[in-house]
């Protein structure tokens, strides 16, 4: 059978080709051309020119066939565009799970048809079961490299699609895999950076693409109280306390984000806390719908440990979420999973936050 990997220039990529190769598919990598930094280029970043560049040569030395196909304008405007136009409403947007909800999956998906393959595969740690008709996504077996989080997003075809070798492996192993293959990205370091803002800031990214989005405006306590001025809602995050500009005996804090009025509102850690939102843009992807109540484990961020909520349907197109503890700073924008042991239920994201002291 054959399979089409996703080859980005990381190891975990390369293990994943290697490792299919193995058990005996038929093995063609691709590499999508998502954007090319223009200035300062890392060899480190995801979909760079040079790392693309490096997927070609693991290709070659693992004997395998190897194709690049250029998305930039798909990733400009369904990746970039997006999150910069996220950023300046003042919510706060995860890019990963932007690119695999509208770019890398249903991609790679349509060009495995292309090449008559019967499955895609990625470097991502997480794993696929098999449950009756449904295909369950899973947590990886590495619980610190877990990558389920951004996959949230996935349908039920691209699930029964794609096979995630790693999913069973710790991020130990595949390294220590590469270096028994002699791969020269055995040891490359990860890259913590927004793959299209490198190693700048993701507010100069934003600044540079739409000088207008940098708009001042005030910044007041949670009791309305004008204290300063902020230099455009697009610099600041909820739970933000640096770079705020604004003097206090205790350290202020960004709670609110006001985008009509321009305004960023501050005050102490804990107001800064919540634990019950609304969450919207649902995608159910291990189960067919939620019609009651139901108790989860929910995580906020892809570093974030999950904790105990509750979430029930709103209407149609919503849940509403509460923590058993407040949880800090939660903010639109940001994607909520839910979570029953390593089952990944669903996920959608966070709308509004009702905030309120501990």
């Amino acid at each position: 059978m054959k399979v089409l990997v996703a080859m980005s220039g990381g190891v975990d990529s390369s293990i994943a080709a290697h490792l299919l190769k193995e058990q005996g598919y038929e093995v063609i990598g691709l590499s999508l051309e998502l954007w090319e930094q223009r200035e300062r280029r890392k060899t480190d970043v995801c979909c760079s020119m040079e790392a693309i560049e490096g997927a070609k040569a693991v290709a070659k030395s693992l004997g395998i066939e190897h194709y690049t196909m250029d998305a930039k304008d798909e990733f400009a405007e369904d990746v970039i565009e997006r999150f910069c136009a996220s950023y300046i409403s003042g919510k706060t947007p995860n890019p990963c799970i932007l690119c695999n909800r509208f770019i890398k999956f249903d991609l790679i998906l349509k060009k495995a048809a292309e090449f008559g393959a019967e499955f895609i595969a990625t470097g991502h740690y997480a794993r696929v079961v098999k449950e009756n008709s449904r295909s369950l996504l899973m947590k990886g077996i590495d619980k610190k490299k877990d990558q389920s989080y951004v996959l949230y997003v996935m349908t039920q075809e691209q699930l029964s699609k794609t096979l995630f070798p790693l999913g069973s492996l710790t991020k130990v192993e595949t390294r220590q895999i590469a270096a028994g293959l002699g791969l020269p990205n055995a040891s490359r370091p990860e890259s913590q950076e927004i793959c299209f803002v490198g190693d700048g800031k993701y507010i100069d990214f934003i600044h540079t693409l739409d000088p207008e989005a940098v708009k001042p405006g005030p910044i007041v306590d949670i009791n309305g109280r004008v204290i300063g001025q902020h230099k455009g809602i697009a610099f600041y995050t909820i739970g933000q306390r640096k770079g705020l500009g604004v003097s206090n005996t205790s350290p202020f804090y960004v709670t609110a984000i006001d985008r009509q009025s321009n305004t960023v509102v501050v005050g102490p850690r804990e107001s800064a806390m919540s634990k019950r939102f609304l969450v919207g843009d649902l995608n159910w992807v291990s189960i067919g719908s939620l019609s009651e109540e139901k108790m989860v484990r929910t995580k906020l961020r892809s570093t974030m440990t999950e904790a105990p909520a509750a979430i029930w349907p709103a209407d149609e197109n919503t849940v509403l979420v509460e923590f058993d503890e407040p949880q800090w700073a939660p903010a639109p924008g940001q994607s909520a999973v839910f979570y029953n042991g390593d089952l990944v239920i669903g996920g959608g994201v966070i709308l509004n936050i009702c905030f309120s002291k501990i």
